[in-house]
């Protein structure tokens, strides 16, 4: 069996496996769906009925020697012919009015199901990509990403409302023709299915060719996506570098990827649709040769042949439509398996079925063996153990690389460990709810993440329930007050993407505030300082310093003379903790942190001789 084959055979089980997906979202919407799908039916009546004002014109009024008339309609014997012909013609009108308006009812109640119905996919999309763990976003492009949130939750909508809801109609509506077709004269019937065989040959094949075509063309348009966001993110780091020749040359040889197999999309649907094309014109010049010798015959009336010609043309309409149907639902299903590999993808970091709200934490963090390594046979750390009490402030030092940041993910439960447990208050962490423990835990990042937002919502975003009171209470602790009442709008100023209107100074001391109106007794500082200027460092320390007292603090820093107060310091490498003590005990070692503290000291003393000179 050759791969198209094998694929082609995935489409309708991809399909049915979307709609079950969806289902749950589709239940919701039974009444709306069922009061349409009732228009639809009426809808699809009288179009039906359309032909036939136009057979009893041409048998009863225009040609009055009819035989073996295929209806005899009783009223309309003995009417006046001008008469009959006005009631005729009223009915046309009278068909037309009824169907268009069912056809309204069916198409806005279906389209309003299908907007509802992917509005919450969409929520439910962006909500669970929230609570995906890190390793999930680490080993996905965020472009990617965003492009199954935005074109591809777009492209399932657009198919749905201008490609499905005409599908249902088309095929009720075909279904509806072929038995009356059958019906009026099977000799015709049979004729006109002639070329069906060749029809499906020809769906089926091309079809199958569309949707791996498009599968392709998504998956380059998410890396276009990806680029595009990363290039933009960093932006800063492009123009600094003259970096934008070769970026540009990247996105241009990914642009004409694209472009290359979104043409050869386009050149299939095409193909199919001329296809389809001569072979309505082949089963058409068929059926009129022969019906013509029948009505010569006097075995079919000039009616019957009318009203037969029209339905087959119109019967290969829904045909031609349903193979332009059929490429955007492929189109589409690539879309659907792309929203459902998100939706299905379970977070490695969850909450466990009998976890609870945490307590109010004291601070006391302890590490029993603890392993974990991003891939398996890749370790970050290794068995590490150690035992922090509550109030005690911990600094993690050592070569970048070594593990120091992932110590204290793995404390928030950005991860899990591969082995071992971490445990607060003598509990194991994963015994908590994610969220009650990592509200009990402020972090301060060395790049701050600020929001498009005011201030004041930045700074709440550390407590949701916090008054303005409590959120200046927060800003004074983190020196921050004065800048930003000297700001024009004060806490109601509105900062850039990423807080980009500020310094990084002033960043980090929002994200302190934002730290300090938690009120939790654990804080972790990721390199705090790293990049800010002297006076910046001087405002951050203080600030830092009121934000941690009487909190179990762990602080990873590169800064040796910054942690030279702590109550712990540990030294990693490769994973491990090589050294562990106070400063006086660990320079009384004289081993890789005495080597790292004076090889610190000699850079900024030549450094200061550097600026000096």
């Amino acid at each position: 069996m050759s791969k198209k084959d094998k694929d082609l055979k995935a489409v309708m089980p991809s399909i049915m496996r979307i709609g079950r997906r969806f289902w749950p979202y589709i239940s919701k919407r039974k009444l709306l769906i069922g009061g349409s799908f009732l228009a639809l039916l009426v809808e699809t009546g009288f179009r039906l009925l359309e032909p036939w004002p136009l057979k009893f014109v041409f048998d009863h009024i225009l040609v009055t020697e009819t035989t073996n008339d295929s209806l005899k309609v009783i009223v309309g014997y003995g009417l006046d012919p001008m008469l009959l012909l006005a009631l005729l013609a009223f009915s046309i009108v009278l068909i037309a009015v009824v169907g268009s308006f069912a056809a309204y009812l069916s198409t806005f109640g279906m389209a309003l199901a299908a907007v509802q119905i992917l509005t919450d996919i969409r929520g439910d999309l962006f909500s669970h990509l929230q609570r995906l763990s890190l390793s999930f976003h680490i080993q996905h492009k965020s472009g990617d990403l965003i492009t199954r949130v935005t074109a591809d939750i777009d492209r399932i909508k657009l198919t749905i409302v201008k490609t499905i809801l005409p599908l249902f109609t088309n095929i009720i509506t075909l279904v509806g023709m072929l038995a009356i077709m059958g019906w009026m004269n099977w000799e015709l019937f049979a004729i006109s299915l002639i070329v069906f065989p060749l029809f499906v040959f020809s769906i089926t094949r091309l079809v199958s060719q569309i949707r791996l075509a498009t599968r392709e063309h998504r998956k380059l348009q998410g890396v276009l996506a990806a680029t595009t966001s990363e290039t933009i993110g960093a932006i800063k780091v492009v123009q600094a570098l003259s970096l934008h020749n070769q970026i540009e040359d990247i996105f241009q040889q990914q642009n004409n990827e694209t472009l290359n197999h979104g043409t050869k999309t386009l050149k299939l649907s095409a193909v199919l649709q001329r296809t389809v094309q001569v072979l309505v014109a082949i089963s058409i010049a068929l059926v009129l040769w022969r019906g013509s010798h029948l009505v010569i015959q006097k075995t079919l009336t000039p009616g019957d042949l009318l009203v037969f010609i029209t339905y087959l043309k119109n019967a290969f309409e829904p045909l031609r439509k349903l193979s332009n149907q059929f490429s955007e639902i492929a189109k589409a299903t690539a879309s659907g398996e792309r929203v459902i590999h998100v939706l299905d993808y379970e977070p490695h970091v969850r909450n466990y079925p009998n976890a609870k709200p945490a307590h109010s934490f004291f601070g006391a963090v302890r590490f029993e063996n603890v392993t974990f390594g991003y891939d398996t046979g890749n370790e970050i750390l290794k068995n590490v153990s150690f035992e922090v009490q509550p109030g005690q402030q911990v600094a993690v030092v050592g070569a970048s690389g070594g593990g120091k940041s992932t110590l204290t993910s793995l404390i928030l439960r950005l991860y899990d460990p591969n082995s071992g447990r971490i445990l607060i208050d003598g509990q194991d962490l994963r015994e908590y709810t994610l969220d009650s423990l990592r509200q009990q835990i402020s972090i301060v990042l060395q790049e701050s993440i600020l929001f498009a937002a005011s201030i004041r919502e930045n700074i709440a975003y550390g407590n949701l329930d916090a008054t303005d009171e409590e959120i200046e209470q927060a800003a004074r602790l983190a020196n921050a007050h004065e800048f930003i009442t000297n700001l024009p709008d004060g806490y109601d100023t509105v900062l850039g993407e990423r807080g980009c209107t500020l310094s990084g100074g002033q960043r980090q001391r929002i994200a302190i505030a934002r730290a300090a109106i938690r009120h939790a007794p654990i804080v972790v500082l990721d390199e705090p300082t790293t990049g800010l200027d002297n006076a910046s460092v001087q405002a951050v320390n203080k600030a830092l310093h009121r934000l941690t007292r009487e909190r179990t603090t762990f602080i990873i820093s590169h800064d040796l003379k910054a942690v030279e107060d702590a109550d712990l310091i540990l030294y990693v490498e490769d994973g491990q903790i090589l050294e562990r003590g106070t400063h006086q005990e660990l320079m009384r070692l004289s081993g890789r942190y005495t080597a790292l503290y004076k090889l610190k000291n000699a850079v900024n003393r030549g450094e200061n001789n550097y600026a000096f000179n």
